[in-house]
């Protein structure tokens, strides 16, 4: 039998696969070598940070806080599976048989379990560092928030002791803790030290109850193991409430938006009129940092909260004659506030015939922890008058 020639256009589409699986396979080896290149963990770590900067808008929108409460729990299941499994690769075929569905899978993908388990560490640790960034100051409070930023950068270290049982704990500890310190207030409308002591038993409770998962009829663990991981992460929870009661902790989930000091404040319409003194050159400034003494001074804020939380806010005054001397109390004045909108609630306080010096306005939630500070120098007034502008907010 006679075979015919292959046609042109058969011999052309099989070169074109040809030349398509080829050019595949080398985008392939390119893509892969651009991948492991040294500075790619530096370029997808600033790019989720950056991301999550610009997608977590609100601490108290719904979606995201679902979310991390998703996350929570795959961790959790996680580090339990970790625990009772290991992190080893898959054993044989024959032992896979003789094993359910789930635990057959999860064993194929226990070698994997350190790699999701950084993802998670790492988003979580990422959307607590924007929450907490917009609540910190160069105060007390900035210190939880630079331990939240340390954990963030040292994550992507940790790959290689996430088999740590304790390690494990620990940091699971630390994210539950973070989590229900803003949750709860967001969720009840309440921002108290009782809803802060809730929260930090819901931390250890959840934490227990891991423990609990890994160890309860695991012969493979013993419980003096079990006491070795439980005890730092416990020790760990009490630590940061020390932090609590010596405000370290920024005052999540309120936020200072907006904050200066005027020479008027007035309102009009839904909007406050806002004066103050700026040159012609000084396109930046939107507040006095200078102010004549004698004259009526007001200190605007604009504070955020949460839908449900109506909470009170103070204007702490602070007054010093010079750089040389520390500051003293002159004022303390309460503002009630409501939660919901997005600019910040906005209220202002004043005051009269201040002395020269540096003075100061932190505000500061009803348990002490500032949420923003504004500083003006009071000086004697000179001759000229000076030149002032107002913009509405």
């Amino acid at each position: 039998m006679r075979h015919s020639p292959p046609s042109s256009s058969r011999i052309l589409k099989k070169s074109a696969s040809i030349v398509l699986a080829s050019l595949r396979g080398s985008t392939y080896r390119r893509v892969q070598s651009f991948l492991t290149k040294p500075f790619m963990p530096a370029v997808f770590f600033f790019s989720g940070v950056g991301y999550d900067t610009l997608t977590l808008t609100r601490i108290d929108r719904l979606q995201d806080n679902l979310l991390l409460l998703i996350y929570l729990l795959l961790l959790g299941l996680l580090i339990v599976l970790t625990g009772r499994w290991g992190i080893e690769p898959a054993p044989d075929r024959e032992q896979l048989i003789s094993l359910s569905p789930f635990a057959g899978k999860m064993l194929r993908l226990r070698p994997y379990f350190p790699m999701a388990v950084q993802f998670l560490l790492g988003s979580l640790f990422s959307a607590y560092a924007v929450f907490y960034s917009r609540s910190a100051t160069f105060t007390s409070t900035g210190i939880f928030f630079a331990l939240l930023v340390v954990l963030l950068v040292g994550n992507e270290f940790l790959r290689d002791r996430l088999s740590s049982l304790r390690l494990l704990v620990s940091l699971y500890a630390v994210v539950c803790f973070a989590f229900f310190t803003f949750f709860l207030p967001v969720m009840t409308g309440f921002m108290n030290v009782a809803i802060f002591l809730v929260g930090a038993g819901l931390s250890v409770a959840v934490t227990l109850r891991v423990v609990q998962l890994i160890y309860r009829n695991n012969p493979d663990r013993s419980k003096h193991e079990a006491i070795g991981v439980t005890v730092p992460a416990c020790a760990l929870i009490g630590l940061l409430v020390g932090f609590y009661f010596l405000n370290w902790i920024p005052p999540v989930p309120l936020a200072l938006k907006f904050g200066g000091i005027y020479h008027e404040v007035k309102r009009a319409g839904d909007q406050f009129e806002l004066t103050f003194e700026k040159k012609w050159y000084e396109v930046w400034k939107r507040s006095d940092d200078t102010f004549p003494a004698n004259e009526p001074i007001y200190c605007f804020t604009a504070v955020f909260a949460p839908v449900a939380l109506n909470t009170t806010v103070y204007h702490h005054w602070y007054f010093r004659p010079n750089s040389g001397k520390p500051f003293t109390h002159a004022d303390k004045i309460p503002l009630k506030i409501s939660g919901g909108r997005e600019g910040g609630y906005r209220a202002y306080t004043f005051k009269q015939r201040l002395d020269p010096g540096d003075w100061r306005v932190d505000v500061e939630a009803e348990d002490g922890r500032i949420i923003g500070r504004v500083s003006v120098t009071v000086e004697d007034q000179g001759t000229a008058q000076p030149a002032l502008r107002a913009f509405s907010y």
